[in-house]
């Protein structure tokens, strides 16, 4: 007799995992509480996975050849890159843009077609300080949008690579009301979500209608879980995120919200193929930590469904 398939296990075949140098602790392109590149990449091979994100520029080496050769080395690929842009200050554009472009041109070089572009924070990652108000003008948020499809499209013509925007703790791209108003005003064929299931929990959100109601605009994916006590505590203590990262805000499946199994069903029922990448901030932590709890998510996330063994069709 046929034994009947796990309860646990979720067929999501249209799904991809792999893994970031977040994982690893890793936040700057240097600083002196992160392990070197050399040992996130041999471990995150050893970990059992085939895909990375590229993590903060600067890092992994930036001229195309030694990165595919330290990439070749461990059979990893990538599934994207990673850049921050302040979309909101105009003042800022041409900045933004030179970031931009050389994480656009190293992505391409990997033969990867997604950017993830994490909004500036209003507060610093180490100090907590507020460095600008967490409120925009109206003017700010009329043009928003529009920057946002200005620079998808240079992206696109003159990269092949597709911007997708990162909801982030302290940005000013946080809560589901901010998310939504920057779908609403910007335009899918040019600027789509990195939903990050994580940050949208600590906004307030919920991960499960944004994927309902916003399908078409789901281009890519960072799955993460925030411990509900803690998530208490930002809100009563207005804690910056670094702080909250430094007392455990960030928790190894299954523990904490949202339920990845639940985020997992629902993306595999999306007429679409994603990259799934884990993130668990762990800013700043022994070198130790992040092998164990790397190998335990990823067996975690096998169960329900997701393996790192193919390359997702675009859209």
């Amino acid at each position: 007799m046929a034994t009947a398939p796990s309860p646990l296990r979720t067929v999501a075949g249209n799904l991809c995992l792999g893994s970031a140098p977040d994982s690893w602790g890793v936040w700057f392109p240097e600083d002196e509480h992160q392990v070197p590149y050399t040992r996130f990449l041999d471990e995150l091979a050893q970990a059992g996975y085939e895909w990375l994100e590229l993590g903060p520029y600067g890092y992994l080496p930036t001229e195309p050849a030694r990165l595919a050769e330290e990439l070749a080395d461990r059979g990893l690929k990538v599934s994207g890159g990673t850049a921050f842009g302040a979309l909101h200050r105009p003042e800022k554009w041409d900045a933004t843009l030179a970031r931009v472009r050389n994480v656009a041109e190293l992505t391409a070089a990997t033969g990867a077609h997604h950017l993830v572009l994490i909004p500036d924070m209003y507060r610093d990652e180490k100090t907590g300080a507020f460095t600008e108000s967490p409120e925009l003008t109206a003017a700010q948020w009329a043009d928003f949008g529009r920057t946002a499809d200005r620079l998808g499209r240079l992206l696109l013509d003159e990269y092949d690579v597709r911007l997708v925007l990162h909801p982030h703790a302290d940005s000013h791209i946080q809560t589901q009301a901010e998310i939504e108003r920057l779908l609403n005003e910007s335009d899918g064929r040019y600027t789509n979500l990195c939903l990050d299931t994580g940050h949208v929990v600590y906004g307030g959100g919920d991960t499960i209608d944004l994927i309902r109601r916003y399908a078409e605009r789901v281009g890519y994916v960072h799955i993460k879980q925030m411990d509900p006590e803690i998530l208490r505590q930002v809100a009563a203590e207005q804690l910056s995120f670094g702080e909250a990262v430094r007392r455990g805000v960030c928790v190894t499946p299954p523990a904490g919200v949202p339920d990845p199994a639940s985020v997992i069903d629902e993306l595999a029922r999306l007429d679409a193929e994603l990259f799934v990448v884990v993130e668990q901030d762990l800013y700043p932590c022994a070198p130790d930590v992040p092998l164990p709890i790397a190998v335990r998510t990823r067996e975690h996330l096998a169960d329900r469904g997701l393996s790192g063994t193919r390359r997702p069709r675009l859209r």
